[in-house]
C-alpha cells in the first residue's frame, strides 16, 4: 500500500530561467541552422579550403537528373537526400544543407536569421550569468547540482538503474541523482560556456580584444566547427532529456517544473511514523 504527496521540488528562479533556457535553445538552433545553411560546411585552422572541408551537406543531381543530397564528412559520402543536401520548399527540389521545417524563421531568410541568433544568443547569456548566480547565493549550485561522496558511491547502481529505466520514488526522487547532476553541469558549464566562447571567437567585432581566444582554437573556422559540435551535443542532450522525462512520468515532471509541486508516493506505513 503507497500513499501520495505533494512536495515543493523546483523553486521558481530554477522554473522560470528553465523555460527561458527552452526557448532560447530552440529558436538559437532553428536561426543557427539557417545561418549554416548559407554555407553549409565545416573547416579546421583559420580559412575555408573547399577540398578540405570536415563536414559537407552539397545538393545536386545523379546521372538520371533526380535530385541528390549528399554529405560529406571528411573523405566519406553518404546519401541523404530529402533531409541533408537537398530537400522540398514549397514543394520543389532545393539544393540546401538543411531542410527548411528546420530553419527560422524561414526557408532563406539569411540576414532575419542572424538578428534572431545573436537577440537569443545574448537572452541565453544573460540567462545564464543570473542563473549562476543565483546558484551560488542561494547554495543552490552547492546543495543539488555538486556531486556528494554518497553520489559517487553510488554511481554504478545509478548507471545500472538508468539502463533498466528504474527511477527513485518517495523522498529519492525529490534530489537530482549523481547522473543528473554531472548532466547538468557539464550542459552548464561545459556546453553553455563553451559554446558562448566560440560564438564570440567567430565574431571579427571580438578578434581585436579576444585574438588570443581565436589562437587557442587554432583558427575561426576551428571556433566555428566547436560551435558546431557543442551545438549537436546540446541537441543530445535535451533529446536524452526530454525522453527522461517521458519514461519517469510526463505530467509529474511538467508540473514540477511549472508550479514547483511534484508527487511522491512513500509506503503507508512509513507516513505514519513519520
Amino acid at each position: 500500500m503507497t500513499a501520495t504527496r505533494l512536495v515543493y521540488r523546483h523553486r521558481w528562479p530554477v522554473r522560470v530561467m528553465h523555460w527561458i533556457n527552452v526557448v532560447c535553445l530552440f529558436v538559437l538552433l532553428g536561426s543557427g541552422l539557417q545561418i549554416f545553411n548559407a554555407h553549409p560546411a565545416l573547416y579546421w585552422g583559420e580559412r575555408s579550403d573547399p577540398g578540405k572541408a570536415v563536414l559537407s551537406l552539397q545538393g545536386g543531381t545523379d546521372a538520371q537528373g533526380d535530385p541528390r543530397g549528399t554529405t560529406h564528412i571528411g573523405k566519406h559520402a553518404f546519401d541523404t537526400t530529402g533531409v541533408l543536401g537537398a530537400s522540398k520548399v514549397n514543394g520543389e527540389w532545393r539544393s540546401r544543407g538543411f531542410p527548411s521545417w528546420a530553419t527560422i524563421p524561414g526557408p532563406g531568410w539569411l540576414a532575419m536569421g542572424r538578428r534572431w541568433h545573436f537577440f537569443f544568443a545574448w537572452l541565453f547569456v544573460a540567462n545564464g550569468i543570473a542563473y549562476v548566480t543565483w546558484s551560488l547565493l542561494s547554495r543552490h549550485l552547492a546543495k543539488d547540482l555538486v556531486p556528494t561522496r554518497r553520489d559517487w558511491r553510488g554511481i554504478g547502481r545509478s548507471i545500472v538503474d538508468h539502463l533498466r529505466f528504474r527511477h527513485p520514488h518517495g523522498e529519492e526522487a525529490v534530489r537530482y541523482n549523481v547522473l543528473q547532476r554531472l548532466a547538468y553541469l557539464v550542459a552548464i558549464f561545459v556546453f553553455g560556456g563553451g559554446i558562448v566562447l566560440m560564438g564570440i571567437a567567430m565574431s571579427p567585432r571580438m578578434d581585436a580584444v579576444l585574438h588570443w581566444l581565436v589562437d587557442l582554437v587554432g583558427g575561426r573556422q576551428s571556433a566555428r566547427t566547436i560551435h558546431f559540435i557543442i551545438a549537436t551535443a546540446f541537441v543530445a542532450f535535451v533529446l536524452v532529456h526530454v525522453f527522461e522525462v517521458l519514461v519517469s512520468g510526463p505530467l509529474n515532471q511538467l508540473r514540477g517544473m511549472i508550479t514547483g509541486w511534484y508527487r511522491i508516493s512513500e509506503d503507508k506505513e512509513t507516513t505514519r511514523h513519520d
